[in-house]
């Protein structure tokens, strides 16, 4: 970086005048994924541009982060205490969120986003259609090449190094800042850069620290002390614990891990320490489930605890590195080049719950050293001037990614529907299946439930083909289902089409096999093995529900941040959403026959122990059928 020194502020308002007066028309500015965002200091932009329509704004960012917002009376009551308890009454919500949500943006500002938080958008068409399909690693180039002016994001407090020099940390989001930052000097040009501090983001070293000079403007204001933005911990159904259970058998001691946020990356992290921390009983599940079913030929399979543990390089940091880290797993260290130290983690960006930022705030020196935030393109491709040694690094890589829905010939969608329409992104899921095609140890690892749920009725997510391609067949390695692991490297077409017919639901096996033999992708002597013919959700209910009576696949295994009444509130109130109007019917007739008694906890958070009108008798039968059949 220059010699120049930021200018600072401890005014949010100031700082808004002097950037505006920078740039005195049009502007184009990017702001980070998820946590990153100011969104004081972006509200106070934005509203600028809202009251000078002749101007126009063009905001580039992903992953937009908001509060629950209830749709129903119901919703609202079950979610007010939590939202209040959890967020507090000072979050401040995006203002171009706000207003594309309640889809009245206006004509001059337009929001582009290269990932969207799941379904967000779905319904919402200026998102849609602002929509930019980007790899995570091409973001930086993809965005510059429209012509940016600003960066803005939040960085922590400042550090004095060995030198006495004043240092800052990128800390959650040195992602595609680093790539974007270095694509302006290569031109030999500099984007206007702006960091605010944020007095709770850690501080964390690796690439993410940078000096002073690294900025234009740095804003350190009082103003700015709501509470970083924190998921709440989720729950893990029991498909999502046998996904993980599947998922955990395919992870080598001494190997490389990648995973993502949901509850399938927890029930995967679940299972692992399991394995390393009561590996009797793992194995003990692991010889009973294949007792009944057929394990694939060429896979490695591992059961065994971890002694040289596992290095992390993933995108994203979440909560399950934490977990595994101090379950003694995520300790196998490598040497980094750049950094000329040894490290355990490479992450890019962070994201989870109020637990993990503030283990990452009070790391001790070991785990500190060895944690290193730093570009997305270093985490996510092997193209860098230390290539043969990150593929040393990355040996017996395994990548774990969820997806949506898998075709027969095994091409992937994770986030887009038939129709067109944009449920997330695709993020960096190319880029980790693609290298563990690179990488001659490693494979990719697809997570998809079999089925899902929609108005009553059971959808098989093994599909045939016309489905919007994240992934294509080509690159097809290692899909798990609930139901086992199908392997598909190197495989020929039928049998893929047999590998994934296996692990699909039983239900839909028959079309599934008689669209495969019509189409000749399939041999009409084809016979379904009899170890897959019971892929039923009662025999997954039935292998889980010894370990669950030990307290083991529990639906919060890592705590929660509801209540338990909030809990069973959730719970029930979730299905009902998936139930059919005839479902819904039967759920109603059920609650007015249902005693209240039993219920008289969850009746009083939603303000129905007592109702007077209609509705509320209506809401307090839909309630009552509800938790009385979960």
């Amino acid at each position: 970086m220059t010699n120049r020194m930021p200018k600072r502020f401890n005014s949010l308002n100031d700082a808004h005048d002097y950037i505006l007066d920078q740039y005195d028309g049009d502007l184009r500015v990017a702001i980070p994924l998820g946590l990153g965002k100011p969104n004081q200091l972006i509200n106070m932009i934005y509203d600028s541009f809202v009251s000078n329509p002749q101007k126009k704004l063009e905001i580039y960012t992903a992953l937009s982060l908001d509060i629950p917002q209830p749709k129903t009376e119901i919703e609202a009551k079950l979610l007010e205490k939590f939202i209040e308890r959890h967020f507090g009454g000072q979050y401040p919500r995006l203002n171009y969120l706000k207003d594309l949500l309640d889809r009245r943006p206006p004509e001059n500002i337009k929001v582009y986003e290269f990932y969207f938080l799941a379904g967000q958008y779905s319904q919402v068409k200026p998102a849609q259609q602002n929509y930019i399909s980007l790899n995570y690693t091409h973001v930086a180039r993809g965005i510059a090449g429209r012509g940016l002016q600003m960066a803005i994001q939040y960085i922590s407090p400042a550090r004095k190094n060995t030198a006495g020099q004043r240092m800052y940390s990128l800390s959650c989001n040195p992602d595609v800042t680093l790539d974007l930052v270095d694509h302006y000097q290569k031109e030999n040009k500099r984007i206007f850069t702006i960091g605010v501090v944020h007095p709770d983001l850690p501080y964390l070293g690796g690439d993410a620290e940078v000096s002073e000079d690294f900025f234009d403007v740095i804003i350190e204001s009082p103003e700015v002390q709501h509470p970083l933005f924190a998921l709440p911990r989720n729950s893990v159904d029991d498909v999502d614990h046998m996904i993980g259970f599947h998922a955990s058998q395919l992870l080598p001691d001494g190997g490389t891990l990648q995973i993502g946020i949901g509850s399938l990356s927890d029930a995967l992290v679940y299972s692992l320490i399991l394995r390393h921390e009561k590996n009797a009983e793992y194995k003990t599940l692991v010889e009973s489930f294949w007792n009944f079913k057929q394990r694939p030929l060429g896979l490695e399979y591992c059961e065994e605890p971890f002694e040289s543990g596992i290095y992390g390089t993933s995108e994203m940091l979440m909560d399950g590195f934490m977990y595994l880290r101090q379950a003694n797993i995520l300790k196998r260290e490598i040497f980094d080049h750049d950094e000329h130290k040894k490290t355990y983690l490479h992450g890019a960006f962070f994201l989870g719950s109020r637990a993990l930022y503030d283990w990452l705030k009070n790391l001790n020196e070991a785990d500190y050293s060895g944690l290193s935030m730093t570009r997305v393109s270093k985490v996510n491709d092997l193209y860098d001037s230390n290539e043969h040694a990150l593929r040393r690094q990355r040996r017996k890589a395994r990548f774990y990614n969820t997806t949506m829905n898998v075709n027969l010939l095994g091409g992937v969608s994770s986030d887009t529907l038939p129709n067109g329409t944009v449920i997330s992104g695709v993020g960096g899921q190319y880029n980790f299946v693609s290298m563990a095609q690179e990488l001659h140890d490693a494979h990719s690892v697809l997570l998809v439930r079999s089925t899902r749920t929609s108005k009553g009725k059971r959808i098989s997510n093994i599909t045939i083909l016309g489905e919007q391609m994240t992934i294509p067949r080509h690159l097809r390695d290692i899909v798990i289902t609930e139901y086992g692991i199908a392997n598909l490297k190197g495989k020929t077409d039928a049998e893929v089409v047999a590998a994934l017919i296996e692990i699909a639901d039983s239900e839909f096996q028959p079309e599934l096999i008689r669209w495969a033999k019509e189409q000749g992708k399939l041999p009409q002597s084809y016979e379904l093995p009899k170890s897959a013919q019971n892929n039923t959700p009662q025999k997954i209910q039935e292998f889980l529900g010894r370990s669950q009576e030990k307290g083991l696949f529990s639906n919060y295994p890592f705590g929660s941040d509801f209540t338990e009444v909030e809990q069973k509130l959730i719970a029930s109130l979730s299905a009902l959403k998936e139930k059919s109007k005839l479902e819904v019917a039967l759920l109603l007739l059920r609650g007015v026959f249902t005693s209240a008694s039993p219920f008289r906890e969850e009746l009083q958070h939603l303000h129905l122990d007592s109702p007077r009108t209609l509705k509320q008798w209506i809401g307090r039968f839909l309630v009552l059928g509800s938790l009385q059949k979960s």
